[in-house]
């Protein structure tokens, strides 16, 4: 397809145009978009977006194109706003999902969950079976009812259980 001289031509007077019109209202149109969202060089992409529009839509081309601009620019603006709190609801949601372990991390809790193990089979039966149910979310009372403790003791019975724990695990295994 072969371009005219008149195609040419005109082709040729929309650019000078378009670049009339953005020498003339970047600055201000950016400067709209950024108050709005409040990013500056997201707003310069904006503002750049509007007029690729403008250029595009004849129907915008008339003899004054700053209102044609500005409106743009708050729509622009106001759909920015949009897609970023759709972003952050997307990434709320997403953000509760678990990213899967990696083969390191994997071998790290397998290696931690053995020394755990290890050193639970050292503890007296009774303070391994506190540290156990307790990590299991078992309350105080719920602590003295299954393993028949007094519940007034159970505070003190863990607290030793932990200490007892920590103190085999630093001498097994060194400070973590």
């Amino acid at each position: 397809m072969e371009i005219t001289n008149a195609q040419t031509a005109v082709i040729s007077e929309d650019r000078s145009d378009l670049e009339a019109i953005f020498t003339a209202h970047y600055r201000r149109v950016a400067r709209t978009i950024a108050l709005t969202i409040g990013d500056r060089g997201r707003a310069e992409e904006l503002a750049v977006e509007v007029f690729l529009r403008w250029s595009q839509n004849q129907s915008a081309k008339g003899l004054k194109p700053e209102g044609w601009l500005y409106r743009a620019a708050a729509n622009l603006a106001v759909d920015e706003l949009r897609r970023r709190a759709r972003r952050s609801k997307f990434d709320q949601l997403f953000g509760r999902i678990p990213r899967p372990a990696t083969p390191e991390e994997i071998h790290y809790l397998n290696q931690e969950r053995d020394r755990v193990r290890v050193i639970l089979g050292r503890l007296q039966p009774r303070q391994a079976e506190l540290l156990v149910l307790r990590t299991q979310g078992f309350s105080y009372e719920e602590l003295a009812a299954a393993l028949d403790l007094n519940p007034a003791s159970v505070g003190t019975l863990l607290s030793r259980a932990q200490q007892t724990f920590r103190k085999e695990y630093i001498a097994k295994y060194g400070p973590q």
